[in-house]
């Protein structure tokens, strides 16, 4: 393959550093080697998003300790770039290599959010890949994705030829194995697919038959052919100890979203949320012990030279070493100047202690969830936390120096009333008193809160799947309404677009018929859609016209408990049944206590995927 020549395109573009590929830690391998496989990693939005992205470093470490394969990094190109690589006839290119990725043996994706889909297109056309599956021959690329979209990837099934459910670490490692074998000889594309269906944790969605109801509904999802399991299954890490880890991350020569280190001390969460998607599809809970971390971390510092850590999990503060974890990051890594953050924290296991002793090094903002304004709703979404919760927590955090807050919830939760938005308002005032009571009724210059809402959207796999998203009219009412409660110099109010978590409810519980409508949008221009800027409402609603389909019906429509949803036939580890049930105990404002202190029946302790681990 010839490499893309980009001396005069750099020159011309904003951010050339997002084009280079050789940032400290990167990968390369000799390209001449006719046996290498070529896998293409892409991260369908610009380079600050992707490389902050801690599942695709995983991958990219995991991948390339095999000498056979060269895992290298795509990134959808800036407008400016883009522009350029028209003008100038330059297909798409890994960064690494500097080559197209047009020939490469795997062309892979993370799905992390349904509004990049129509990158994924962009992608593939500028990388002069046929867009549909059925359209590729013997030597194009496979396309592959994976990550939390995964699981309901109905509306890309035209377009991809594998999927990967759950964890990839171990099942990219396989599919890549049978590749080799298959290579060899190169049959058919289709022997291939076979093939690699066996594997746990893979999906081949064109060796699955859709039928629809009358009323556009799903009837039933069933595979096309023998030997192909009725209910693919996810797959998981069961030991995190012994899992590869990066022990370099590659630093990038421009800012990123996280310029930082990014330690995983879990997988899985036990709370049960019921809006929360990650909460259910990442069970079990799987821990790494305090060892582990610090010879993670010693590595991690060594080769990258940043001066903050970041402990990630989904809730990071419910991680049972956490105390004797920051002990040791403090005593170790505060005398070097190097500081650690955590994320959103829970109000109602949240140490001060633990805050205090992490923000030695620089004091930031802290950030809470409490999701909903009323204790009814809080109750409503199993989100266990009080208003008590909240005032112990800021005024600790106040007595001890914090000046700053913020505050995250959603609007249009199921059952929500204006009651409830008004006791968001109610809240972020309270916080206000409570800063004024710590502080002999004084608001110091620095003081401020933060109160900020994004939209539910009713994802597959939760408790609310059954749940219509709210029309976008009552939102836009709903944030007119905050704006006017939250009208004061002290707090700051921001707000998620409502057309953008519309068109992201449409897809996340869309069917196949929905992949036209994606195909449609990006004929018409559709790309970069998570961004407000570029985002055309007007651009989906024509293609959902063009295909005779309605927002309604995927967006906003509840659903009866006997519908068949287009993800059902994927087994997730957590059983239908549960989610009913949570659902139901929603109705009733009832809560499900966390999975640690009593087993609530959700399926994973007894399924092959989490037996024994839970």
């Amino acid at each position: 393959m010839n490499k893309v020549e980009l001396k005069r395109v750099l020159k011309k573009v904003e951010k050339p550093a997002r084009y280079l590929g050789n940032e400290i830690n990167s990968i390369h391998k000799d390209t001449t080697n006719k046996n290498l496989i070529r896998y293409a990693q892409c991260f369908p939005d610009l380079y600050e998003v992707g490389m902050s992205h801690l599942g695709s470093h995983i991958l990219y470490h995991v991948i390339n300790k095999d000498e056979e394969v060269f895992c290298e990094r795509v990134y959808s190109p800036a407008i400016d770039m883009e522009n350029i690589m028209i003008e100038k006839n330059i297909p798409i290119f890994a960064l690494e290599s500097r080559e197209p990725i047009t020939n490469f043996d795997f062309v892979t994706f993370t799905l992390q959010y349904e509004l990049s889909y129509t990158n994924i297109l962009n992608i593939l056309d500028l990388a002069n890949i046929p867009l549909f599956k059925k359209e590729r021959k013997l030597d194009d690329p496979f396309i592959l994705v994976g990550g939390p979209c995964a699981y309901n990837s109905e509306p890309l099934a035209d377009f991809v030829d594998i999927v990967i459910l759950g964890e990839g670490e171990e099942v990219n490692l396989e599919v890549i194995s049978e590749y080799k074998k298959w290579k060899k000889n190169k049959t058919t594309r289709e022997d291939f697919l076979y093939q690699v269906s066996k594997i746990q944790g893979v999906y081949i969605p064109s060796f699955y038959d859709v039928s629809y109801n009358e009323d556009g509904t799903v009837k039933e999802v069933v595979p096309n052919r023998e030997d192909v399991p009725s209910k693919p299954q996810k797959r998981i890490i069961k030991n995190l100890e012994n899992v590869d880890y990066p022990d370099r991350l590659i630093v990038p020569y421009i800012d990123t979203v996280h310029d930082r280190i990014v330690l995983e001390l879990f997988r899985g969460c036990t709370r049960g949320c019921r809006f929360c998607q990650a909460g259910m599809i990442y069970r079990p809970i799987r821990e790494k012990s305090v060892e582990r971390l610090k010879e993670i971390l010693a590595a991690l510092v060594k080769n990258t030279g940043y001066d903050e850590i970041s402990l990630s999990s989904l809730s990071t503060s419910d991680y049972s070493q956490l105390s004797e974890l920051t002990d040791y990051l403090v005593e170790e890594y505060t005398p070097k100047n190097i500081g650690i953050s955590l994320p959103s924290l829970r109000l109602d296991n949240f140490s001060m202690e633990i805050a205090e002793k992490i923000q030695q090094v620089r004091k930031s903002g802290l950030t809470f969830a409490p999701e909903a304004g009323t204790q009814r709703l809080r109750d409503v979404i199993n989100k266990g936390v009080t208003e008590e919760d909240l005032s112990n927590a800021t005024r600790k955090a106040f007595e001890m120096g914090w000046n700053n807050v913020k505050l995250y919830f959603m609007i249009g939760l199921p059952t929500e009333t204006y009651d409830d938005l008004d006791g968001i308002s109610k809240l972020a005032y309270d916080v206000i008193d409570t800063y004024r009571n710590v502080h002999n009724g004084k608001l110091t210059r620095n003081f401020g809160v933060t109160v900020s809402t994004s939209t539910f959207v009713p994802k597959p796999f939760t408790p609310f799947q059954w749940h219509g998203q709210d029309k976008t009219e009552d939102v836009i009412e709903k944030q007119r309404h905050l704006v006017k409660k939250l009208k004061n110099r002290d707090i700051k109010y921001n707000y998620h677009d409502s057309k953008t978590s519309l068109m992201e409810a449409v897809i996340a519980r869309g069917d196949r018929k929905i992949g036209k409508v994606i195909y449609d949008a990006f004929k018409s221009g559709a790309k970069f859609d998570g961004w407000s800027e570029h985002f055309n409402l007007d651009t989906w609603k024509d293609a959902i016209e063009k295909n005779d389909l309605s927002i309604e019906f995927y967006a906003n429509r509840e659903r009866e408990y006997e519908e068949v949803f287009p993800w059902d036939h994927i087994d997730v580890g957590v059983t239908k049944k549960f989610l009913e049930r949570e659902n139901e105990k929603a109705k009733q404002y009832t809560i499900s206590p966390d999975c640690r202190h009593k087993c609530n029946g959700c399926g994973i302790n007894t399924h092959d995927i989490g037996k024994g681990l839970c």
